[in-house]
């Protein structure tokens, strides 16, 4: 008795080499199987941050993940205490160290030479930024290095009302609630308005993007955290997509661009795909986290961090959206919840917070088509 199936694959070959198709190639095709082999990771860098020095477990739990990208600052004492860390010596055993440590420098995030005298135009600033142009040389002839994540954010950084709020199933994450801190005093710099803070920034931009574009460094503007109007008298201006519009437009190149912080820019209102496809050739890094507004408001006015699975931005979706603009930089994970059993000395930057996070990035990534 004739095989039914044998009969079909015989005859079914058989037309395909009648017009021309080989026969491993119609079976590939005829099964669905993609002929090329999918990038390693959606053909991002996924990346880790070190701000407290190289921490062995992190680096550990990196290799094991095949994660092998660090984001940090530079620590000049690896070359010495009389070193300036925007200095060659500085960067060259940043990168040794790195190396050593079986990883790759990727991004400076929080760079040096650049501080309080450069964002709110005080005395010192042209020698800040003097500094500054020298680190960037110095980094792209000594580090291999391109892309810097930086903030217009003078005084008051990064800041949260509560860094131990409960989260899903008890674990521990970091919140904002406005409310808490309107009776707080301004800081001793008086009220700086956004009209000071849009003219140091325009004259950082015009001093140092044409000298980037020369060298070929990208310049990442991160948004305000948080996104709000002012904290203690000093106001903020990375707040909106507009605003983002417009720093970009101060000095229009390749180098001048943004970290596309996107717990942010959700909390300022902003679709997330949408706003990264718009956004497409301006995007030099990556922020992949989530949150949840509990204000109602847009901007947001309180909210707090989340896991990456259950926030109020669809991370399918973002992740499509970075791989259908061909994003090929450094992205990492942001603001992780600690985690039973985990040190929360590090609010946001838990190791087993991680874990969870670049499986879930990782999964995400392998989605992508």
């Amino acid at each position: 008795m004739k095989n039914p199936r044998r009969e079909f694959i015989k005859n079914t070959t058989g037309f395909a080499a009648g017009i021309g198709i080989h026969t491993d190639q119609w079976l590939k095709s005829a099964s669905g199987i993609r002929s090329a082999k999918p990038k390693r990771d959606a053909g991002m860098q996924l990346s880790e941050a070190f701000f407290w020095g190289i921490d062995e477990q992190r680096i550990a739990y990196c290799k094991q993940m095949d994660v092998q990208g660090a984001v940090s600052g530079i620590n000049a004492s690896l070359a010495g205490k009389d070193v300036k860390p925007w200095e060659a010596e500085a960067i060259k055993a940043n990168k040794a160290a790195w190396e050593k440590a079986g990883m790759k420098l990727k991004v400076i995030e929080g760079p040096p030479a650049l501080g309080n005298a450069t964002k709110l135009g005080l005395n010192d600033r042209d020698q800040e930024i003097s500094n500054f142009i020298k680190f960037m040389k110095n980094l792209k002839a000594n580090g291999d290095i391109d892309v810097i994540c930086y903030n217009w954010m003078p005084v008051i950084g990064w800041y949260r009302t509560k860094k131990d709020d409960i989260g899903r199933g008890g674990a521990l994450v970091t919140s904002f609630d406005q409310s808490l801190i309107k009776e707080l005093p301004d800081t001793e710099y008086g009220k700086v308005s956004k009209e000071t803070l849009w003219s140091t920034l325009e004259y950082f931009l015009k001093a140092v993007i044409p000298e980037a574009e020369k060298i070929g460094m990208k310049l990442a503007m991160h948004p305000d955290d948080p996104q709000i109007d002012s904290i203690r008298g000093i106001s903020r201006i990375m707040t909106s997509v507009e605003n983002f519009k417009r720093m970009l437009s101060i000095v229009k190149s390749s180098s001048n661009g943004i970290t596309m912080c996107q717990g942010n820019f959700s909390l300022m209102g902003a679709d997330i795909p949408v706003t990264i496809k718009s956004l497409a050739k301006y995007i030099h890094f990556v922020h992949f986290r989530n949150v949840k507004d509990l204000s109602g408001n847009k901007p947001s006015t309180q909210f707090v961090e989340t896991f990456h699975d259950e926030g109020d931005i669809d991370m399918y979706a973002a992740m499509k959206a970075y791989y259908e603009i061909g994003f090929s930089g450094a992205i990492r994970p942001d603001h992780v919840p600690t985690m039973a059993g985990d040190s929360n000395d590090h609010a946001g930057y838990s190791n087993v917070g991680a874990l969870y996070a670049f499986g879930y990035i990782r999964g995400l990534m392998h989605a992508m088509k």
